[in-house]
């Protein structure tokens, strides 16, 4: 009776897991509702919960082995699905129907962004050993997020899109902040203060003061190429 007691524990808790990831479809349909209308505070909101979600889900999925108690669900798919929708359809979408980019480069921006992050999230070589990510890891979503909070001029935006859907396609390496273990007694803060001045800036309706920008700056600059860095810099242990 103990054993089953723990058994279905166990299954509540894994199906707990499937359907907590599975809220990331919701909220990027409110996300979607909100961009539509050009709410892109509130789109910015609901963006930023779905990443959260997609943060916590992961570690959650593994302590609870999610494919031995619900086996039922591919979680893997399940995320695959949500993150294309969070991570790229809708950014692409607000970035294309917002003012930052006149005319053509805004046609260039979204078909440049959903083909080649597509063809990204199939890819079976898109993990390292260190479990960081190979390549520009899609995340179009803190990108957009920046773009919103911080108006650069247009051909920055484009080249930084141009940019960073070639570098999907490169050996260069981009941390996950968390199962990154090199640097994540830095990597892990720097999340958390992107997360706390993205927040901020949608809660400025995106018109944030210069200590959020600087933040925001700050921290997605850090995200984005200490990856590279640490591809420059030899671990300790190792040759260079």
């Amino acid at each position: 009776m103990g054993l089953l007691n723990i058994s279905m524990t166990s299954r509540l808790k894994a199906m707990f897991v499937h359907m907590l990831t599975a809220t990331g479809a919701v909220f990027a349909m409110l996300a979607m509702l909100a961009a539509v209308d050009g709410k892109w505070d509130l789109m910015s909101v609901w963006l930023l919960v779905a990443f959260i979600v997609d943060g916590v889900d992961g570690p959650l999925a593994r302590r609870y082995d999610v494919t031995t108690h619900a086996p039922q669900y591919d979680g893997v798919v399940l995320d695959i699905l949500i993150d294309y929708l969070t991570y790229i359809f809708i950014p692409a979408f607000a970035l294309f129907k917002s003012d930052l980019l006149p005319d053509w480069t805004g046609w260039v921006c979204i078909l440049v962004i959903t083909f080649t992050s597509a063809l990204y999230m199939a890819d079976t070589r898109m993990k390292t050993e260190d479990k960081s990510f190979a390549g520009f890891p899609a995340v179009w979503n803190m990108l957009v997020l920046v773009f919103f909070a911080t108006e650069p001029n247009y051909w920055i935006i484009l080249a930084l899109v141009i940019g960073c859907a070639i570098a999907m396609f490169t050996p260069l390496k981009f941390i996950h902040p968390i199962r990154t273990k090199r640097w994540r007694m830095i990597s892990m803060p720097m999340m958390f203060v992107w997360m706390i001045a993205a927040g901020l800036a949608a809660w400025e309706t995106l018109d944030p003061g210069p200590i959020v920008t600087g933040a925001l700056t700050v921290s997605s600059a850090y995200l984005l190429f200490v990856g590279i860095l640490q591809q420059i810099i030899p671990h300790r242990g190792t040759k260079s």
